[in-house]
């Protein structure tokens, strides 16, 4: 018996007749001329569309269970300027897989250190998501590190960089109502937490045994 939840098309159905790359910086546009086919069977009518390219990221919710609290992060964000409130976005640490053949684990290992001077310990995957599949390529991936978050924050990261990085904890009892606040709007940490909130006391049997 057939999934009628399986997909029925792959990416042998997506014809790309032209790739062209209008612009090269720190990140990269591709123009794609493609047809791919339609559900009646057929062939659809050629296409131009913009993708915006770029590496994997991750990005990582550290989290105390002896003394119950996260740590994220502060930051200005140029993306969110002009339409909130503030700019300066509260989410978790993060960051691009630029480094040549380096693992997302290590990556937000490495993130958190620049971002939050702490250490993480043993790290549970969360899952891995497209931000936005209509118009770039990035995939995110999310997960919950065990730290020892005991005198955790104040400002960090690269100063070559431009990073200027607020680092807050805050217990997980004050999760659903940071949540229902709206202070906290970027899909990756809305997932974070969320699962962190479901999977709690699972975790705490485990890293606190």
């Amino acid at each position: 018996m057939s999934n009628p939840r399986a997909p029925r098309f792959s990416a042998a159905d997506v014809e790309v007749l032209k790739r062209e790359t209008p612009f090269k910086g720190f990140f990269q546009v591709d123009r794609l001329t493609l047809r791919h086919r339609r559900y009646q069977g057929d062939w659809g009518p050629e296409l131009t569309r913009e993708v915006f390219l770029r590496q994997p990221a991750a990005a990582v919710l550290p989290y105390d269970p002896v003394r119950g609290e996260i740590l994220l992060v502060e930051q200005f964000r140029v993306g969110a300027l002009g339409w909130r409130d503030t700019p300066w976005c509260l989410e978790m640490i993060a960051g691009i897989a630029d480094k040549e053949g380096e693992p997302v684990e290590q990556l937000v290992r490495r993130e958190a250190m620049e971002e939050a001077g702490i250490e993480l310990g043993e790290m549970r995957p969360v899952l891995s998501y497209m931000p936005s599949p209509g118009g770039t390529n990035e995939r995110l991936h999310l997960f919950v590190a065990r730290a020892d978050l005991a005198g955790a924050g104040g400002v960090h990261g690269c100063a070559e960089e431009g990073e200027d990085i607020l680092a807050t904890t805050l217990p997980v009892t004050e999760i659903p109502a940071l949540l229902e606040s709206g202070r906290v709007d970027n899909a990756a940490s809305l997932i974070t937490l969320q699962w962190l909130l479901l999977h709690r006391d699972a975790l705490d049997r485990e890293w606190r045994g």
